[in-house]
Parts: C-alpha cells; structure tokens; sequence
C-alpha cells in the first residue's frame, strides 16, 4: 500500500464535510436529509481514506461499506446507551440510532456511484483524435 497525499480527494473531503454539515444543520427531515445524506457518507468516508491511500479503489470501497452496514445494524441494539451517549445530540446524529433498510440501500448505491466514476475512463483529458 502506497501512501500520498491527495489534495483532489481532500478537497472533495472538506466540499462533501461542508455538504455534510449543512444538511444536518438546515435539513431536519425529508429525502436529502435521510437519503441524500447517507448516499453522501459513504462517499465522503470513501474520498477521506483515498486523501493518504492510491489505489485499492475497491478494496476500500468494500471496507467503507462493511463499515457504514455494521454501524446501521449496531443501531438495532442500544449500543448508544451502552456508551451513555443516548442523550447526546452529535452521537445520534453521526452514528445514528434507529435501523432503516434504506440506508442500507443509500450506502450500496453510493459505493457503487463511487466506484463507477474511480474506475470510468476519463474521456475528455484525451480527446478522440479518430476524425
């Protein structure tokens, strides 16, 4: 595993942080606050890991999203309490505390879009010059 700093990915990071945050802040219900934000988390967990690690899209994809599903099952339990975090606002918001099979589906497609566009071909840095 190669390590290097990315500033690409750290831009992303901090663009998809500020999203992120601004969703939380201003969003308290509705489909971007509980859809659009979990498509979004996993991405953004995704883009900071690739700000130190080149390479092993997949790998990491895989990784985020084991990560984003065990978190989403723990809230089956009351792992919070566990932890004496149930009253505490940032705990809830950032590690959740109710199960939804849609976030589940929000993460997947998230990984899937993130992969996607990791290992498209990226076309218009070089033009077709078949004419």
């Amino acid at each position: 595993m190669k390590l290097k700093l990315n500033s690409t990915y750290a831009i992303l990071t901090l663009f998809l942080v500020t999203i992120e945050t601004l969703i939380a802040l201003f969003l308290k219900t509705g489909f971007i606050r509980h859809t659009v934000g979990d498509f979004l988390v996993v991405i953004l967990i995704y883009s900071f890991f690739k700000i130190f690690i080149e390479g092993y899209h997949f790998k990491i994809a895989v990784l985020v999203l084991a990560f984003a599903f065990s978190l989403e099952f723990l809230q089956l339990t009351n792992y919070l309490t566990l932890f004496n975090l149930q009253d505490n606002y940032i705990a809830k918001l950032i590690l959740g505390c109710t199960f939804h099979g849609s976030d589940l589906v929000a993460y997947t497609l998230g990984i899937i879009t993130t992969l996607i566009i990791e290992t498209r071909p990226v076309r218009f840095l070089k033009p077709d010059r078949s004419y």
